[in-house]
């Protein structure tokens, strides 16, 4: 891969060694690290909570379930992108019941040159779901500061009986005058009226 700056966390679940072996060349740990491995679907659900994970290969069936359940929990709750490899023969069962939660799904036997090619594509979807949630948390400052706002602004028109033009006004003013945003306005004022 080309020089990165980032790095993608992996998570391999496989009870098979051989699995683990095969597929450790494909990851680098200039472009892949840390790379962990879990030998259960349980075990996996552990490693998941302690440890936000960019990409997770699934090599189904597991000893303790298929993998097909904890792909869909893990696409449903995180950003990660998911790769789950089953038998040729269950392929298009399987992947008709998980490519609508955004499961990548191979059948196996494959060769190693189409894992390497989805682990790309897991890469530059893990990017793109890095800056929607940049997005989505620019969003929630923005209503979080708003409600702040607003907030300010009934206390300024209880406590000092302004208007509610005058106490926008007011915290805008505030806010030009102290160079400090209309939300460190807004706290200033709920913690001086409250």
């Amino acid at each position: 891969m080309v020089f990165q700056e980032r790095t993608y966390s992996v998570l391999i679940v496989t009870a098979s060694d051989s699995f683990v072996r095969s597929v450790m060349p494909l990851l680098p740990v200039t472009d892949y690290w840390p790379v962990t491995t879990a030998r259960s679907v349980g075990e996996a659900r552990r490693r998941i909570v302690e440890t936000d994970f960019d990409i997770v290969l699934i090599n189904a069936p597991l000893p303790d379930d298929f993998g097909m359940r904890l792909a869909i929990d893990i696409c449903t709750n995180s950003g990660a992108g998911v790769l789950l490899m089953v038998k040729n023969d269950l392929f298009n069962d399987i992947y008709a019941k998980v490519v609508g939660y955004g499961v990548i799904t191979l059948s196996k036997p494959t060769n190693l040159q189409i894992v390497a090619q989805n682990l790309r594509i897991l890469c530059a979807t893990r990017e793109r779901m890095r800056q929607m949630e940049a997005k989505q948390a620019t969003v929630e400052e923005k209503i979080e500061e708003i409600r702040l706002v607003n907030r300010a602004k009934w206390l300024l028109i209880e406590c000092l009986s302004m208007t509610e033009p005058e106490a926008h006004r007011y915290i805008e003013k505030q806010s030009m005058d102290e160079r400090i945003s209309k939300r460190g306005v807004a706290e200033n004022i709920i913690k001086t009226y409250k």
